[in-house]
């Protein structure tokens, strides 16, 4: 068996996750525990370390906002915030990356979209998220396309 870095660093988080009690920050603010993330594809789990942003259609294809990722004791989180620069739209992603796989990851958190298309529309749920690559493309993409007011939102993380 062949242990790369990253794969070393997810193993010893995950030991120490074992080790110690691991916390994280709920979107309600709270600290809650948190289970260490599974790491299934490596290859996956460095496209979203390396990312190269984020967009939500409405906002801009062009123009890519940022995307975090940090491993904390094996758990990683998603940051994630696109801003109009020329409107108020807004996409903000914040949780927990709960599964990374072969071309997809699971997203425990909260995603809200304002102001775009529309001025005025609001869009904030947390629950868990579906992202997958299709098509050979170069970027994962929300599976849940409308999930509110039945506008199909194309919310994209790049590789």
């Amino acid at each position: 068996m062949v242990v790369t870095k990253i794969g070393k660093a997810v193993l010893a988080s995950s030991l120490l996750a074992i080790a110690l009690p691991s916390t994280s920050r709920a979107a309600d603010g709270h600290d809650s525990p948190a289970t260490p993330t599974q790491i299934l594809d490596e290859k996956s789990a460095e496209r979203l370390l390396a990312n190269k942003g984020l967009t939500l259609q409405w906002i801009d294809w062009d123009h890519r906002g940022t995307a975090t990722v940090t491993n904390k004791d094996g758990v990683w989180r998603l940051h994630g915030r696109q801003a109009g620069a020329n409107g108020p739209g807004l996409l903000a992603l914040d949780g927990v990356i709960t599964e990374i796989g072969a071309d997809y990851f699971t997203f425990q958190g909260k995603i809200t979209i304002t102001d775009t298309p529309d001025p005025g529309r609001t869009c904030s749920a947390d629950k868990t998220w579906h992202f997958a690559v299709t098509q050979n493309r170069s970027y994962y993409r929300l599976r849940e396309f409308e999930w509110c007011d039945r506008l199909t939102d194309y919310i994209d993380v790049y590789f």
